[in-house]
């Protein structure tokens, strides 16, 4: 079993992945820990506990043994346009040279909060938060800048319909 680190998006902070790791963690109670915590990363060990009949010390290790296993992470959802960032898209990048090292460059972008290497007829998905149409062609521009990158194709979100993180405990 091997590690890596992988950028979560989130101000450069790296979340560990494990490669090969079991999913011995993931019995009927370390799912039902997730699913409170999906539906309130903030409850209380003790409050989850008592819904899935463990102690209060009994989850808190169970939470650490997911969190350093990195199954999961505990972090705080933002509304991009209630920060101010009302535009988002997702990018479709054709890439030349080494894919890995083109996704790295693409991750370090502040405004790219999501890469993913594909298959199909695009190499990487990259989206992007944006101000306005304006600070996405600058994002866009910046983009077909990086070295690697041979075309990029952006899909405007025009509504969402439909953002869950509650998938994995069924």
């Amino acid at each position: 079993m091997t590690n890596r680190q992988q950028d979560n998006g989130n101000g450069g902070r790296r979340v560990s992945v494990r490669e090969g790791a079991s999913h011995a963690l993931l019995d009927d109670v370390a799912k039902q820990i997730i699913e409170q915590l999906q539906e309130d990363g903030r409850r209380p060990y003790a409050t989850i506990g008592k819904a899935v009949g463990l102690s209060e010390a009994a989850v808190r290790q169970r939470v650490q043994r997911l969190l350093d296993a990195g199954v999961m992470q505990i972090v705080a959802v933002t509304d991009p346009l209630q920060l101010g960032f009302p535009r988002q898209a997702m990018i479709g990048l054709r890439t030349d040279g080494d894919l890995e090292a083109v996704a790295d460059r693409i991750a370090a972008l502040e405004e790219v909060d999501y890469v993913v290497i594909t298959a199909g007829s695009f190499d990487l998905l990259a989206e992007v938060v944006c101000r306005n149409d304006e600070h996405l062609l600058e994002i866009l521009q910046r983009l077909r800048a990086v070295s690697g990158v041979l075309s990029t194709e952006a899909f405007v979100y025009l509504k969402l319909r439909k953002q869950t993180y509650t998938w994995g405990t069924a």
